[in-house]
């Protein structure tokens, strides 16, 4: 079992990774949501910067010095995204090696300040039982629900 956490581990790391190279590692948070549903894969990323909730495509707006912004081009979404998806991907392949259940639902946080990680993961349906939202609308409400509680 050994093995499988830190492959397991391994893997959440690197979306850590990725979300702090989209950033040139100038973040204090880095959260991080990703589903994995009946065949279906869905992430988002967004961050804490200067004190400021931002999804990452306005992670400029959290900038005090616009000469550092950071390049927030669509290809650059896609690219953070594509390798959290592939991550998610092999932590499913992981789970069925070993045998162990497949979280549905993981919200990762990265506190780059004091390099703190911490996960929460739920193994029940999350949106294929809801008929209304997708896995996009439960990222949306995440942040919308972190940023709130630190108003």
């Amino acid at each position: 079992m050994k093995e499988f956490e830190e492959r397991f581990s391994e893997f959440q790391a690197d979306m850590i990774d990725i979300c702090m190279e989209y950033v040139e590692d100038r973040t204090d948070k880095v959260y991080i949501y990703a589903s994995c549903e009946e065949g279906m894969i869905s992430s988002s990323f967004f961050y804490m910067i200067n004190n400021k909730y931002v999804e990452c495509h306005k992670v400029n707006d959290a900038l005090e010095d616009a000469d550092k912004s950071y390049d927030v081009t669509t290809e650059r979404q896609f690219m953070v995204l594509r390798i959290i998806n592939e991550n998610i991907e092999n932590i499913e392949k992981l789970c069925n090696e070993y045998e162990v259940e497949m979280p549905t639902e993981m919200k990762l946080i990265y506190d780059a300040t004091n390099g703190k990680f911490q996960a929460e993961y739920k193994y029940d349906l999350v949106h294929t039982n809801d008929e209304l939202k997708t896995a996009d609308d439960f990222a949306d409400e995440w942040f919308e629900e972190i940023k709130s509680k630190h108003l």
